[in-house]
């Protein structure tokens, strides 16, 4: 997945350039290239990214619950009572 994810990602910048330099020549064209590497970019290496990254970890850890609060509420009072 880390290899697909890497391929993507230099296939998008290398789009990305071919359509600044389009541009030059041919507005219309650069701009669809461009817009083709943006819509690319948002539907479907996103996603993938966004999997591959958050694989295996537990939403609960980056919530703010109550629970969460009262643990760096503990933290505190202890690092401040440690100084």
């Amino acid at each position: 997945m880390k290899h697909l994810l890497r391929f993507f990602f230099v296939c998008i910048l290398i789009a990305l350039g071919v359509g600044h330099y389009l541009r030059g020549d041919d507005f219309k064209l650069g701009n669809k290239v461009i817009g083709l590497t943006v819509v690319f970019g948002i539907f479907i290496f996103m996603p993938l990214f966004l999997y591959h990254r958050w694989k295996g970890k537990k939403l609960k850890d980056y919530v703010l619950s109550q629970e969460n609060l009262d643990k760096m509420k503990s933290k505190s009072t202890e690092k401040h009572d440690n100084q």
